[in-house]
């Protein structure tokens, strides 16, 4: 297994997080790490990660088998990915189907079904099992970080331009 787990190298995560601050910036924060903003908005690296944690929890509530409180071991058989990635695809994976004791399987169809529909693909499923029980939080908070940017951000910020060049005829 190679040193980092993430595609692109050390750099992955700060582009990442970089990125996550833009978008902070464009739904309205100020993308400043500073506890002092006053808007609700993500301010600091610990409020963006317990909000992401918090998006997790809320779209994974329900599903069979799933327990998010983390980013290392509540992902490490694959199952929160799933359930994750079945909340806005439901067509792409049979939920039901899956075993949380085939942790390669789960990874594969998780990632496989968000590959196919224009997710990132920036973990490997061979890494996600020779990391066993205790993934490295910062490679999945990074690929969950690219989730939530596509499932979520991008179809706000496409609708917002739609709704702007509408207004603007």
């Amino acid at each position: 297994m190679s040193g980092r787990n993430v595609r692109g190298g050390a750099g992955s995560s700060k582009a990442a997080f970089a990125m996550f601050q833009q978008k902070d910036v464009a739904a309205g924060g100020t993308g400043k790490v500073s506890s002092e903003q006053g808007t609700g908005a993500p301010t600091n690296p610990t409020s963006i990660k317990d909000r992401l944690l918090a998006w997790c929890q809320h779209v994974t509530k329900g599903y069979q088998h799933v327990n998010v409180t983390n980013f290392s071991s509540s992902w490490a058989d694959g199952m929160a990915f799933c359930a994750l990635i079945h909340h806005y695809l439901p067509n792409a994976i049979n939920y039901e189907s899956l075993n949380p004791k085939d942790r390669r399987r789960n990874f594969e169809i998780a990632f496989k079904a968000a590959e196919d529909n224009g997710c990132a693909p920036l973990l490997e499923v061979n890494d996600m099992i020779e990391m066993g029980d205790k993934p490295d939080w910062k490679c999945v908070f990074t690929y969950i970080q690219s989730l939530y940017k596509h499932f979520v951000m991008m179809p706000e910020a496409m609708a917002a331009r739609a709704a702007a060049q509408a207004g603007g005829k």
